[in-house]
């Protein structure tokens, strides 16, 4: 966040009067996680010594299906589904299913046309949907 302030002030003779404020600040953070990204890419994988499962157990709960085959699946497995996703598709995942940005925001903020992140989103999600729906139907949670 620090980061983004600050490419933002030394970038603020870039703002354009009349446009999103709010898009403009997404778009210099979205482009530094771009690139932070990609030079971690780069380095070598890092590895926790403590499990924050094991520092804060889960309360005993009776989960829906959905949430057993969730958590059954862990976030190694949704996270290698949406590496697999196209970068597109995945920035509009995250952008209106994790940020919560509504399309027009979302448009402003990738600098494309609305119906280009509808379509986007639309084939994302699709294409989420079911490279999870084939990992349900290996652990046999889905027919």
């Amino acid at each position: 966040m620090q980061e983004t302030m600050v490419k933002a002030y030394t970038g603020f003779h870039g703002y354009r009067d009349g446009s999103n404020v709010r898009a403009w600040l997404f778009r210099i953070m979205t482009n530094i996680w771009i690139s932070s990204y990609r030079s971690a890419q780069r380095r070598v994988e890092e590895v926790l010594s403590a499990d924050v499962a094991e520092v804060w157990p889960t309360p005993v709960r009776n989960p829906s299906a959905e949430l057993a085959v969730l958590e059954e699946m862990g976030d190694d497995e949704v996270r290698d589904a949406l590496q697999t996703l196209p970068e597109a598709q995945r920035l509009m995942i995250y952008y209106a299913d994790v940020e919560g940005f509504r399309y027009k925001e979302i448009a402003e903020i990738l600098d494309v046309p609305l119906g280009t992140v509808m379509s986007r989103l639309h084939r994302g999600r699709a294409n989420l949907r079911a490279l999870l729906m084939d990992f349900a139907t290996a652990r046999g949670y889905a027919a």
